[in-house]
């Protein structure tokens, strides 16, 4: 399997109006896909938010789960917050995983976006084989910006809900999970 990390894209990201936006880092999120990133193998878990202050506070929580008492209480807490890496862009994710973005192949479950619509069977093989290490993108508020999205080389076509179903909000936690499950998990 290529080498694998995960982007928690916090800018360029949409808000409700369709305008690109900043969003802000929330313990849950940190705590439940760095969780994932670790079930499923992931080398990192990327804090993607140009403003320091909310890196520093994703610091901050990370050394309490990892150095702190949280670690020490819970030590596969630890172990999956370990993963954590925090980055101003996503220029500074693919410098760190590739070298820099030709160094990487880029992927997204987002629906909206040019380009072909991969399986994720075909993207499960495309990750089996060899190549580039892999960035999937995962946006939060409204999605990832027009931009990061045309730059995707890989879009998989997105999770779809209950056909009986017209509500499609899901969580970024639920999506990052749905997504390792489907391209990692066990096929049975």
């Amino acid at each position: 399997m290529r080498r694998l990390a995960l982007a928690l894209v916090h800018h360029p990201v949409l808000d409700r109006a369709g305008g690109v936006a900043t969003t802000a880092i929330t313990n849950l999120d940190l705590h439940d896909l760095s969780r994932s990133a670790r079930a499923y193998g992931a080398e990192a878990l990327y804090v993607v938010h140009p403003l320091e202050a909310q890196r520093e506070l994703a610091s901050r929580i990370q050394r309490h789960w990892v150095e702190g008492s949280g670690g020490k209480r819970i030590p596969t807490r630890a172990e999956a917050l370990g993963l954590l890496r925090m980055a101003p862009s996503l220029d500074d994710v693919y410098a760190a995983v590739g070298g820099g973005r030709a160094g990487v192949e880029t992927w997204t479950t987002a629906a909206r976006g040019a380009g072909e619509v991969s399986t994720y069977a075909a993207a499960r093989a495309a990750l089996a084989a060899d190549g580039p290490p892999v960035v999937i993108l995962f946006g939060t508020g409204w999605g990832l910006a027009r931009e990061v999205l045309e730059d995707a080389d890989r879009r998989i076509a997105p999770i779809t809900c209950a056909p009986s179903s017209d509500f499609r909000h899901l969580s970024v936690r639920a999506a990052c999970a749905i997504t390792l499950d489907r391209l990692i998990g066990a096929d049975d």
